[in-house]
């Protein structure tokens, strides 16, 4: 089945209110979930395809956050601290299954 331009972007507009998945959306309402699902990537390609004009006159501060360095051979690892606080255990973990 066909659709209009104006059908495509109701059902769009429906579903992002939904807040559903849209492979689950397009099975409750009857339409095909490969389909649906490629209209919403096109959308959602030609949202994100532009440029975005930065005014020069942006200024940036760059904050040093307190972190655990960690070193081994060539290889460095920086880890905030607020993040090694709350998840040193699975960080330790990860590191010796990669090392």
């Amino acid at each position: 089945m066909k659709f209009s331009k104006e059908e495509k972007e109701m059902w769009l507009e429906d579903w992002k209110r939904s807040g559903k998945k849209a492979w689950a959306y397009a099975k409750e309402n009857n339409l095909i979930p490969q389909t649906f699902c490629s209209w919403v990537k096109r959308t959602e390609t030609k949202i994100q395809g532009g440029f975005v004009e930065v005014s020069r006159q942006i200024k940036t501060h760059i904050v040093s956050l307190p972190e655990i360095r960690i070193e081994k051979g060539g290889i460095n690892i920086y880890v905030p601290l607020a993040v090694w606080t709350e998840s040193s255990a699975s960080i330790i973990e990860g590191l010796r299954s990669a090392l």
